[in-house]
């Protein structure tokens, strides 16, 4: 047990490594050059778009609404990394990692709409009439057979990795913040959340997405106004702040306290790696479930699809960065959702620690409800449509599982995987990047005229 200890330590440390980092980021500022900034400059038209794709056409195919399938990426996104990772990374990186992280959302704008935009154009019917994408489909469909190895690589990283970082470590989380605040038994936590998670997932991607319509933008705003209020009690220190960022962004610094120490590339290091793993700009996920969205044009559909990038990172992890910072809790020697939860605590005496635990257990749960999406479509992509029903009782039963269990080894394998997948989305996004300029030059262009050009995906039954 201790060799695959240190085998999958040293693996994940090549995953997160800086070779990796580097390439999400080079791909997403590559990819930003090649649109011309377009993802930044269009963010208006992304919410305007995202406002009146609360409802579906009857015109257009899918199984969910735009909003829908936005809310079910943000689901899995905005979790327990806007939280224990974002104080993590501070710990380990100093305040210069937020920098780092926001640098991480912005390039990652360009190649979420990127992945997102490939996904609907070369998503593909499954024998039950649904709607299906991701990377595994776009490098299938959009780069031929040569290439088909790779998404199935694709496939069984996130297949395997979502019972661990989308299921059992969640759920985990849950029980031990609900058991250290709330005195709420594990098994107890354990037990409510599986039969919460059975009645949804259970009931498939048309649930999820009514599911996560409801819950995501209420968790979402209530966290960041009790952020806000966490910034207006510490506004005195609001200056001082940002100057600590972009310090600790770009200056070698000393230990400080409890504080882990850091160098300029430790900011970078940690900043990009929880950026990703916060908002998954590079893993390709999202586009598993834009691809279920009802659209005739993949390029609304990668519009929308960014927005998931500004909103978990711009705005849910800058609040809990900008709080933890600004409260001078920072240097206290906690990490993970414990920092987090002090902040929040000297802002809020007797309540802010509830409040955040609280917050903790919704942005858990919902992660568990998207990734469980995520993890079907692999596994349909691998065996075809009879695994689905195995594999959601298969989820359902591991819940428990991870509530009561000490996760350690499943967090490490469970990590590598999830940062294996950037590998096989990365290399299509790069060589499909002249399909994603065709596209977008092609939309823009007769929007410019008046008349939005329809760029239809190319389904396939």
């Amino acid at each position: 047990m201790e060799y695959l200890l240190n085998a999958f330590n040293s693996l994940d440390g090549i995953v997160w490594g800086a070779p990796m980092l580097a390439l999400i980021l080079g791909t997403g500022l590559f990819l930003m050059f090649l649109l011309k900034l377009m993802p930044l400059r269009k963010i208006g038209t992304g919410f305007s778009l995202l406002w009146r794709g609360r409802t579906t056409n009857v015109d257009e195919s899918g199984e969910i609404s735009p909003f829908q399938a936005l809310m079910t990426c943000l689901a899995a996104t905005v979790g327990t990394g806007n939280i224990a990772g974002v104080a993590t990374a501070i710990f380990m990186g100093g305040p210069g990692a937020l920098f780092w992280m926001w640098c991480t959302a912005l390039v990652g704008m360009a190649t979420k709409y990127s992945e997102v935009l490939l996904a609907v154009h070369y998503r593909e019917k499954d024998k039950s009439g649904e709607h299906i994408g991701g990377p595994m489909y776009a490098i299938k469909n959009g780069l031929g057979k040569r290439w088909v190895w790779l998404g199935t690589a694709f496939a069984i990283f996130g297949g395997l990795a979502g019972f661990g970082i989308g299921n059992m470590v969640q759920v985990n989380s849950m029980a031990q913040a609900l058991d250290s605040t709330l005195h709420v038994p594990t098994w107890i936590t354990g037990v409510v959340t599986t039969v919460i998670v059975a009645m949804v997932t259970l009931g498939g991607v048309k649930r999820i997405g009514k599911v996560a319509e409801a819950l995501v933008p209420f968790m979402c705003v209530t966290y960041v106004i009790a952020g806000i209020v966490v910034l207006i009690v510490n506004a005195a220190e609001i200056p001082h702040t940002i100057s600590l960022i972009f310090t600790y962004a770009f200056t070698p610094v000393a230990a400080t306290g409890g504080f882990a120490g850091s160098v300029v590339l430790m900011s970078i290091r940690y900043g990009v790696a929880r950026g990703v793993f916060s908002n998954e700009a590079g893993l390709g996920t999202a586009g598993i479930a834009q691809a279920a969205g009802t659209t005739k044009s993949a390029v609304r559909s990668g519009l929308i699809g960014m927005l998931g990038t500004f909103i978990d990172t711009l705005i849910v992890c800058s609040v809990t960065g900008l709080a933890i910072i600004s409260s001078g809790v920072w240097s206290n020697g906690q990490s993970g959702a414990a920092l987090s939860a002090s902040a929040f605590e000297s802002a809020m005496p007797g309540f802010g620690g509830i409040l955040l635990t609280i917050a903790l257990v919704i942005f858990a749960f919902t992660t568990i409800l998207g990734w469980s999406y995520y993890g079907e479509k692999c596994w349909i992509y691998l065996v075809g449509t009879k695994s689905v029903l195995p594999f959601r009782i298969l989820w359902v039963v591991a819940v428990p599982f991870g509530a009561i269990s000490q996760l350690d080894f499943a967090w490490l394998v469970a990590d590598a995987l999830n940062g294996l997948m950037a590998i096989p989305n990365l290399i299509s996004l790069l060589l499909l990047s002249p399909v994603i300029l065709k596209l977008t030059k092609e939309y823009f262009a007769e929007e410019d005229e008046g008349e939005p050009v329809i760029a239809e995906s190319q389904i396939v039954d």
